[in-house]
């Protein structure tokens, strides 16, 4: 009876509710991005009195905090109740590639080598963290919003700079795979 809280939901169910959530933010003129929160939790913070940048009306944003709280809670109870304890399945090619760069097959969603506190606190790890955070936050920012922004809320609008933006996410995260990720961790 209850087998489809435990079991996978089909792909195409998250595509559902993103074009549900995509019509009710159109329908009431918002825009959707993970990003932009951090700006407004800074100019909650009182930031706008130190920079022109967080001097704005945040309370027209709460709505975007109310997602992101909720977007961590929903993460929290999925986790924690609607899972059923088994490792992500990735496909056999991942996990030949993963073995060429040097990494175990993951428990998880993630290599061990790079998303563990062990990893983060060798200098090795603290620095692929430290500047591949301040590279994904600076390019949010030079690009006017984050992955979730520009791919989801700014496609929809038809926005050709959030196309451009998405462009070039692609073309970076590539970039990263193919040529500088072997180059860090010192793959032939």
């Amino acid at each position: 009876m209850w087998s489809f809280i435990v079991n996978p939901w089909p792909w195409w169910f998250s595509g559902i509710v993103i074009v549900f959530v995509m019509f009710l933010l159109l329908y009431f003129g918002q825009s959707f991005g993970f990003s932009s929160n951090l700006r407004t939790i800074c100019a909650m913070a009182g930031a706008g009195r130190i920079s022109k940048f967080f001097d704005f009306d945040w309370k027209s944003q709460l709505w975007n905090i109310a997602f992101l709280v909720g977007a961590i809670i929903g993460g929290f109870i999925a986790k924690t109740w609607l899972s059923n304890g088994e490792p992500v399945k990735i496909s056999d090619a991942t996990i030949r590639t993963l073995a060429a760069y040097g990494f175990a097959t993951p428990g998880g969603a993630q290599p061990d080598e790079l998303f563990t506190w062990q990893a983060a606190l060798t200098v090795k790890g603290f620095l692929v963290l430290a500047l591949g955070g301040l590279l994904v936050g600076f390019g949010a920012r030079y690009a006017g919003g984050c992955t979730s922004g520009h791919a989801i809320s700014g496609l929809s609008n038809l926005q050709i700079p959030s196309l451009i933006a998405v462009i070039g996410f692609f073309a970076g995260g590539l970039l990263m795979t193919h040529v500088l990720f072997p180059l860090i961790f010192g793959i032939k």
